[in-house]
């Protein structure tokens, strides 16, 4: 099996190595990440500037580009071969409920399944607020691993990204690996305010709401069961039930 990996958190960046380091155990790996942290990016893709590539290591690249650009450009002639699967992350921290819409390492896995292959997604969630040292990768890869290996043996729908976080904790204490749908967080918190050395006034996006819809059944949920959350993303975005509805409603 050969695995295309990718992330938002940059080449360097411990979840992308652990999981390379875990991969490479039952795959042949490459690795076509950002050259630094480009978290949040979503779907963006670099048009108006040139992307460049520079080889680290045998198998691995840097591009100074966003998540996206990493995996298109790697998959649509960078590589002189077709890899089997793309694996995006570890993240360093959650991906749960809405922030896939936002997030650089869902995005990557997206833009390998917009251009037809099966993709995982795999996040760390910590258990403390956001910045906290995270130290338990190598159960994020395991998990990764496992799911890997069971996509070798039974496929998934052309359609499917699986989103994937894992608690931050030994693997042996997780209580399982759940199916999941997607939760809903609060909206965000207000920006922060500031000023920069010259007194002008500078601004924050402020921190990710509190989960709202966090019941049985979300991932946020599973996460807080201390089990890891598999949750299947459609790519497809359309509203199909109210297709029909705002045919009626243009009409008036």
């Amino acid at each position: 099996m050969k695995i295309l990996v990718s992330n938002d958190d940059g080449y360097l960046a411990t979840g992308i190595n652990t999981l390379t380091d875990a991969l490479e155990e039952v795959a042949d790996v490459v690795v076509v990440a950002p050259d630094r942290n480009r978290s949040a990016a979503s779907n963006s893709l670099t048009l108006a500037t040139p992307l460049r590539v520079t080889q680290v290591a045998e198998n691995r690249y840097k591009v100074d580009g966003t998540p996206s650009d990493c995996v298109h450009l790697a998959l649509t002639g960078f590589l002189d071969y077709e890899p089997d699967l793309v694996v995006s992350g570890i993240n360093h921290g959650a991906n749960l409920g809405d922030d896939v819409i936002y997030s650089g390492t869902v995005a990557a896995a997206m833009e390998g399944r917009f251009l037809g292959f099966p993709t995982i997604a795999v996040s760390l969630v910590g258990r403390t607020l956001v910045g906290a040292k995270l130290q338990h990768f190598d159960t994020a890869a395991r998990v990764a691993v496992e799911l890997v290996q069971k996509l070798a043996r039974l496929s998934l729908p052309s359609d499917t990204v699986l989103n994937v976080n894992v608690p931050d904790r030994p693997y042996d204490d997780l209580t399982g690996i759940r199916a999941t749908r997607l939760g809903f967080r609060h909206k965000s918190e207000e920006i922060l305010k500031d000023k920069d050395p010259y007194g002008r006034p500078i601004y924050w996006v402020g921190p990710a709401g509190e989960s709202q819809d966090a019941g049985e059944g979300t991932d946020f949920y599973a996460i807080e069961q201390g089990a890891a959350a598999v949750t299947p993303l459609k790519v497809d975005l359309t509203r199909h039930e109210a297709v029909a509805g705002i045919a009626d409603w243009l009409k008036r």
